[in-house]
């Protein structure tokens, strides 16, 4: 599934082509992605103008006049800028048509994604009003995780991975920032120190944003804006690294499962 960088890449590859252009209509081609496509939807956006297209944790938020359109990419799912004179695939689901002859296309084959109306205030959509602060925040530091660990017996890594406490720190990313931080990803959250806290607080912003830079992970699935790949796997250290060597040590990297995902680690560096 896309991540917070994927999502990212996405929107900063998208963002400077829609801003400031007028929708002319939005074409539905199959309602049934994760949760239907409301019909009330293309009369909502035509004629609308696009005023900016921002994320939060892993949702799209394209703003207009009209309001806030809430897109998700699901599983597979990817947004970019076509002809809309291209006959679409079986798996385009919709296209928000410009009135200066573009399109937003959406593909999903999985069909995860989802397309809902966010109104005027989207933070206060079920999907949004829960999820914690952005790993960019200024509010999301060492401090913020040892307080929100005390008394949690959970392991870190699903601390991590938990959208009420952090936006979007999917299952790669936190592998990777838990290995740089030295940390066991079984470990109970409310066992690490706030000096611990502070080192992984910064390693989660590194991580990102050293994979926002190239683009995002590369995943099967997945392609941004004009269908470009992202390249940041060449960098994973412990993700999918299952019997590699580890970069700092030698030690064979470890596969387990936390929380019903794969978690990679090393088990010499990471306490």
């Amino acid at each position: 599934m896309p991540e917070l960088p994927e999502v990212e890449t996405t929107r900063r590859a998208l963002a400077d082509t829609l801003t400031g252009q007028r929708i002319h209509t939005l074409v539905v081609r199959e309602r049934r992605l994760r949760q239907p496509i409301p019909l009330s939807l293309p009369k909502r956006l035509t004629d609308a103008y696009i005023t900016g297209l921002e994320r939060r944790s892993k949702y799209l938020l394209l703003n207009t006049e009209a309001g806030t359109v809430l897109m998700h990419l699901g599983m597979s799912g990817s947004l970019r800028i076509a002809d809309p004179a291209v006959k679409p695939g079986n798996h385009d689901h919709y296209d928000v048509v410009l009135a200066n002859g573009d399109c937003l296309r959406y593909r999903d084959p999985r069909r995860f994604g989802l397309l809902l109306w966010a109104g005027a205030q989207p933070a206060h959509h079920p999907l949004l009003r829960h999820i914690g602060p952005e790993p960019f925040d200024t509010e999301f530091d060492g401090d913020y995780l040892y307080a929100a660990s005390r008394g949690r017996r959970v392991a870190v890594k699903n601390l991590l991975m938990d959208g009420r406490i952090v936006a979007g720190v999917g299952n790669i990313y936190a592998n990777e920032a838990l290995y740089r931080s030295g940390i066991h990803p079984h470990r109970p959250a409310g066992r690490i120190s706030a000096a611990r806290y502070d080192i992984l607080a910064r390693e989660v912003k590194t991580v990102l944003q050293e994979a926002i830079e190239v683009g995002g992970t590369t995943l099967r699935d997945f392609f941004y804006g004009a269908g470009e790949s992202g390249y940041f796997r060449i960098q994973l250290a412990v993700y999918d690294q299952e019997g590699r060597a580890c970069r700092n040590c030698g030690t064979p990297i470890h596969r387990t499962v936390i929380g019903q995902r794969a978690s990679y680690f090393c088990p010499r560096c990471q306490r």
